[in-house]
């Protein structure tokens, strides 16, 4: 096996470890939603105690990231896919994060009753889960165009987050007593906008993995 090749083979085992990781992530982010929509403190402490495996995840990418860029004798294709691949871990940490945020939000409203069935919450949840797949797909497949989707899906995610973000300051306004619990789910939404943001940034990177031109879709 010739050096090149074993770089290749390399850089293939990398990026099954990014979508091995980010599987994880989406799952977890549903967990957690999950676990909110139940009340279900066992799960919620599942998806927190996972966020140690998430971390480990990031440690291990990074290390042979720069290990690749130390050993090998990388082209400016090759080092693109490995700066893309350390930018790429650090927005699935972060969105590890956010998920362990809201298992801990469910934890924190043990012993109450929710102040009403929640559906924008699930649904924009899976939205963010199909999301991130999708952006993870784009990653491996290299295909800017379905990286570009990523805008019209924040777009749906930022207009369900409006819609939560207004439904419970109307109830914080007219019921008191909900504040606190609609603070708290206040927050659930605004996490996972977050994971949207950051699923969008996957969709960049990949687009820059692929042409060399960075473009923030945030914007």
């Amino acid at each position: 096996m010739t050096t090149r090749q074993s770089f290749h083979e390399q850089l293939d085992a990398l990026q099954r470890d990014l979508l091995k990781m980010g599987l994880f992530v989406a799952e977890a982010i549903q967990k957690a939603v999950a676990s909110l929509a139940r009340l279900d403190a066992e799960e919620a402490k599942a998806v927190v105690e996972g966020d140690d495996i998430a971390d480990q995840m990031l440690i291990d990418i990074e290390k042979r990231c720069l290990q690749l860029m130390a050993l090998q004798q990388p082209m400016a294709s090759d080092l693109r896919a490995i700066g893309t691949a350390l930018k790429i871990v650090t927005d699935l940490e972060r969105m590890a994060d956010h998920a362990t945020d809201i298992a801990k939000v469910t934890l924190q409203l043990q012993g109450e009753k929710l102040l009403k069935e929640l559906v924008d919450i699930p649904r924009m949840a899976a939205r963010v889960q199909i999301m991130t797949e999708e952006a993870l797909a784009a990653y491996v497949d290299g295909d800017v165009e379905r990286a570009k989707r990523m805008v019209a899906l924040d777009d749906e995610i930022d207009a369900t987050y409006k819609r939560i973000f207004d439904e419970l300051m109307g109830i914080m306004q007219t019921k008191p007593h909900y504040v606190r619990q609609a603070t708290y789910l206040l927050l659930v939404a605004m996490y996972l906008e977050r994971v949207g943001d950051h699923a969008t940034n996957l969709g960049e990177w990949t687009i820059y993995m692929v042409t060399g031109e960075l473009k923030d879709m945030n914007a």
